[in-house]
């Protein structure tokens, strides 16, 4: 049984922790209503500039001159996963969720006898796959130093991943993210970048019936790698929000089982008080009668 004073140490530390964990959330509940502002404020440009090439793509189909970003290799043989996730820990199951999806995906590639090649981006994904995947690595972007993410990050990884597919180290790039949703909600996302895909909706359908000058596929040849970045950057800022929701609740829990702590060694003491006390009294007692 654990003394007065080891039980004191232990309250005494427990109410530190707690101290801690109240100011990382409050600190990323700050962070976080930046981070969801930009994220919200990036999806209808995101969304609208993918309708448009998706138009665009309709109408090119599969003409011989559509650029390469839209048609592809032919092939699918060589896989790249971009997994993004944080750089830095304490915000739940966040990161762990975006890698099992990563690696359930690497699995079923390896099962269907692709060959995978990862590229990671943020340092805990890369720490969490090191173990199993290292072969598989084929670059890292680190974005410790970055204060506030930006399109030039995005940018970035856009250019090594285009020069990367123009020197035909892969057929397929897929970006791995989660989307925010809410303080409690993350969806874990894998996203085909490489060749372009579109969902088209029905009321940008009859884009296609206009006449574009230059052509199409010019136009989709400038536009296709400003699209790969847009996405990139949508992902990127999907996953600053999400970081932050994740550790504002992370964190919140903590505090609250911090102070549940608290309390069952607070009343542990006292027990162990009163029964030092009862004890001494008994010895006074006892030695008085003794007398």
């Amino acid at each position: 049984m654990p003394s007065l004073k080891d039980l004191k140490n232990r309250i005494s530390s427990v109410k530190s922790t707690r101290k801690i964990t109240k100011a990382m959330q409050m600190v990323a509940a700050a962070k976080l209503r930046r981070a969801q502002e930009a994220a919200e404020a990036g999806r209808p440009y995101a969304e609208r500039f993918n309708a448009v090439l998706g138009s665009l793509a309709a109408g090119v189909g599969d003409s011989a001159s559509a650029p390469k970003l839209l048609s592809g290799t032919g092939k699918d043989d060589v896989q790249l996963l971009v997994v993004m996730t944080a750089e830095r820990g304490l915000c739940g199951g966040f990161n762990s969720s975006i890698v099992k999806l990563a690696k359930t995906h690497i699995a079923e590639l390896k099962a269907a006898g692709k060959t995978v090649k990862v590229l990671t981006v943020g340092k805990k994904g890369r720490e969490q796959m090191n173990r199993e995947f290292d072969d598989l690595f084929v670059g890292h972007v680190d974005l410790s130093d970055v204060k506030k993410l930006g399109y030039a990050n995005a940018q970035d990884i856009a250019r090594d991943l285009l020069a990367k597919f123009d020197a035909d180290e892969f057929d397929v790039a897929t970006i791995f993210y989660s989307k925010f949703q809410s303080v409690i909600s993350q969806i874990p996302t894998a996203q085909q970048v490489i060749p372009a895909k579109f969902d088209v909706a029905e009321e940008d359908a009859g884009a296609s019936l206009f006449e574009y000058e230059p052509s199409e596929e010019a136009i989709l040849a400038d536009l296709l790698p400003r699209g790969v970045a847009t996405q990139i950057f949508s992902a990127l800022l999907e996953n600053a929000a999400s970081e932050q929701g994740a550790r504002m609740s992370a964190m919140d829990n903590a505090t609250r089982n911090a102070g549940d702590m608290i309390d069952q060694l607070t009343i542990e003491f006292n027990r162990s008080r009163q029964a030092v006390i009862t004890n001494e009294l008994i010895e006074i007692i006892s030695g008085a009668e003794a007398l």
